[in-house]
């Protein structure tokens, strides 16, 4: 391993401070989701995936990322900041006028890490498969992953990536479902039941796993087994159950902080219960 998990937990730590103050700096943004998956972040970027900091588009021999459900940019962008992408004094910019960091991730801000916009749901799956064909055709067999809301499969452009990809052996693709049952308008058995995601992705000819996105020991090996899963024909889909807000005890489990920012005495309230690990912005 490239970190204890110890160590890990608290990178995921000083991710979900900067989130919480990233949203309440600009009174915009998207808490709920983005602390949800702070773990997988995490894992993915220190310890699961060969990437690299000197960023070039195509990402040549290197393990690639794409995310769908793009405004839970805080989460990412803290990510890429402690990872080396930027530095982290540029959190403070989130969401602000002539900033890199806009609300949901963009191309042509040409931040370091972004391949594409993700400000539209349902998109990332196509896009991800595409990579993962690309790759194929150059002799390339780093892995691609990609994260996707559980509301956003209900768009049904998913359930054409959920056939392409399978019919067509894109099996170097590791896809995970941030299943967290909100919403932002609601739970989305209230809104639009998405019913047995397992079965679903197992009809389609995915291999599916189940992780806790919210257990570090328990994210990294189920990605870890993901990676052992390529190459045999199928893509993997992680289903990783979280919750929303997690590390926040006012903010979890409820939708109501899918999209709204903290104020002074709420943000006092949840960074006491988040250490500061790796120094503030």
């Amino acid at each position: 391993m490239k970190h204890t998990i110890k160590e890990l937990e608290d990178i995921a730590s000083q991710i979900r401070r900067d989130i919480v103050r990233m949203v309440h700096g600009c009174q915009s943004g998207h808490p709920g989701a983005s602390l949800g998956c702070a773990d997988f972040f995490t894992a993915l970027y220190f310890e699961v995936m060969n990437h690299k900091t000197d960023f070039t588009m195509e990402g040549a021999g290197e393990d690639l990322f794409f995310l769908s459900n793009g405004h839970i940019s805080p989460v990412w962008y803290s990510t890429l900041a402690h990872a080396g992408y930027f530095d982290k004094s540029e959190l403070a910019t989130f969401r602000k006028l002539d900033s890199r960091l806009q609300g949901h991730p963009t191309t042509h801000e040409h931040l370091p890490g972004i391949r594409i916009a993700s400000g539209s749901l349902g998109q990332g799956l196509s896009v991800a498969i595409g990579a993962a064909l690309a790759k194929k055709l150059n002799g390339d067999k780093s892995y691609i992953f990609a994260l996707l809301g559980d509301g956003e499969l209900q768009e049904g452009q998913n359930w054409e990536a959920a056939m392409f990809a399978p019919f067509n052996k894109v099996d170097h693709l590791i896809a995970s479902v941030d299943y967290n049952g909100q919403q932002i308008d609601g739970p989305t058995s209230k809104v639009l039941a998405l019913d047995d995601l397992q079965a679903k992705f197992e009809a389609f000819g995915w291999h599916v796993i189940n992780t806790d996105g919210n257990d570090m020991k328990a994210i990294v090996e189920g990605l870890h087994y993901a990676k052992t899963l390529t190459g045999k024909g199928k893509p993997i889909l992680n289903l990783m159950s979280t919750q929303m807000g997690a590390g926040v005890d006012y903010m979890m489990g409820t939708h109501k902080w899918h999209g709204t920012a903290p104020n002074d005495e709420q943000l006092a309230a949840a960074l006491a219960q988040l250490p500061e690990t790796l120094g503030d912005y």
